[in-house]
């Protein structure tokens, strides 16, 4: 079995048992899968758009031919619902990608997400 798939059973065993906290003896917190996920999901990582804490972010800025500024902005993440989150990573919006996620790895980075909200 390699790591990768050794990692992964062990964070589906977490999350089939609804592991806030680690049992003893355990792998991982359903926090700490929510913030891995959250550093890449799926080689896309939403950090590069919404910062590790899910705030508001820069994503890119550019001058037009006719020396305009365009700035594009990640809205920020951290306080929205669990039906807004999944709604979009399931569609994508605007310019971020679809991404397929299960429903528990959504509710991981979900949890992930409100453990950061800003206050």
């Amino acid at each position: 079995m390699s790591r990768q798939s050794a990692f992964l059973a062990c964070v589906f065993i977490a999350l089939l048992y609804g592991a806030d906290k680690p049992k003893e003896g355990g792998f991982i917190t359903i926090l700490e899968y929510g913030k891995e996920l959250y550093n890449n999901p799926r080689n896309i990582s939403c950090v590069k758009c919404h910062g590790w804490k899910g705030q508001e972010q820069i994503i890119t800025r550019y001058t037009t031919a006719a020396d305009q500024e365009r700035v594009f902005k990640a809205p920020p993440i951290y306080g929205l619902s669990f039906e807004q989150l999944k709604d979009a990573l399931e569609r994508g919006k605007s310019i971020m990608p679809r991404y397929n996620l299960t429903p528990d790895e959504i509710k991981a980075i979900y949890y992930y997400l409100r453990s950061t909200k800003q206050n």
